[in-house]
């Protein structure tokens, strides 16, 4: 199954690693540096012009690829929606 992060980006459940809340994770150096670096890899998706509100990590182990999606929806609403899917399942 698919998530939607934003806008017209769709994630799929099984390449999900973790959704995180931008403005309570940004604390931590690590956090920063871990973006930047992404950015420079070129595994940085914006999914919106605003201001982001989370930042959503996938990992396909099928081509080794890692995509970090930055968005304006709530880490809660991404969750949610994940969590949502994951009922429907069982």
């Amino acid at each position: 199954m698919y998530i939607h992060v934003g806008n017209d980006f769709m994630i799929r459940s099984r390449d999900l690693i973790g959704i995180f809340n931008i403005e309570n994770t940004t604390v931590s150096a690590d956090t920063r540096n871990y973006l930047k670096q992404a950015a420079e890899r070129g595994c940085e998706i914006s999914c919106t012009d605003d201001l982001p509100r989370s930042f959503t990590v996938t990992f396909n182990t099928e081509n080794l690829d890692e995509k970090v999606y930055i968005g304006r929806l709530s880490a809660a609403a991404i969750e949610k929606r994940a969590l949502g899917f994951e009922k429907n399942r069982q």
